[in-house]
């Protein structure tokens, strides 16, 4: 039986999610929101009460805490600790708290580990993130980074978070976002960046069914010329 990997990473607001989702959908694979599950651990130091300055023991809590994704990539659910959590981590704090939590190494290494334990389960997977070409499975047999300006990856963002936090201003989304960008490309560990062997394609001026296209196609022109050199 052929794993078949697909990995697609990039800043937020990229379109990560819903074309990891439409991809696990359209080749009946398993889907994997890495991002959800560092919502998960986030949720988890906030019902615990910690600081999130304080590195050990958010790793300790994040430890403990029981992340499982559920569901079909069409309805995705988030289980912490057995309690669905879906909606509970879409807020803007726990976005934002995620997003500081992700640099602490120790958090970091226990999600990948997580991350893997699930990927290698079944005939593939989709698994989306910030790190997931070039640390989760930098063996993945496609890799993704999708990419565009940050005023147009604020706007999607935007659209979707006003459904939790009404009170929010675009202004307060694209500054977000340009801190997330900065947080993510300088941190110590599994830093945002480009596996060399990456597709990149530039989301600004596409649709989410043309970037749907191209990369179903290099999707089913890998997994042809994997399949015949197995043969």
């Amino acid at each position: 039986m052929i794993l078949f990997i697909i990995a697609i990473d990039g800043p937020s607001g990229a379109g990560k999610s819903t074309l990891g989702r439409k991809l696990a959908r359209e080749l009946g694979l398993l889907y994997i929101d890495t991002g959800a599950m560092y919502r998960a651990a986030a949720l988890a130091v906030v019902e615990a009460g910690i600081s999130a300055t304080d590195a050990e023991a958010v790793a300790e809590v994040a430890s403990r805490a029981r992340i499982e994704l559920a569901g079909d990539p069409d309805v995705p659910r988030v289980l912490l600790d057995g309690r669905d959590v879906s909606e509970e981590i879409r807020t803007e704090q726990i976005t934002r708290l995620s997003s500081v939590i992700s640099t602490i190494p120790e958090v970091r290494r226990d999600l990948v580990r997580r991350q893997r334990e699930m990927g290698r389960r079944g005939r593939g997977v989709v698994l989306d993130g910030r790190d997931i070409g070039t640390v989760v499975f930098p063996d993945a047999n496609v890799k993704f980074f999708l990419t565009a300006v940050p005023e147009a990856r604020a706007r999607r963002r935007f659209a979707e978070d006003r459904r939790q936090e009404h009170a929010l201003t675009f202004a307060d989304t694209l500054a977000d976002i340009n801190t997330r960008d900065q947080r993510d490309a300088t941190r110590a560990d599994s830093p945002l960046a480009i596996a060399e062997d990456a597709v990149v394609i530039d989301t600004t001026e596409l649709s989410i069914e043309e970037v749907f296209s191209r990369m179903l196609e290099v999707i089913r022109e890998r997994h042809a010329d994997l399949k015949s050199r197995r043969l």
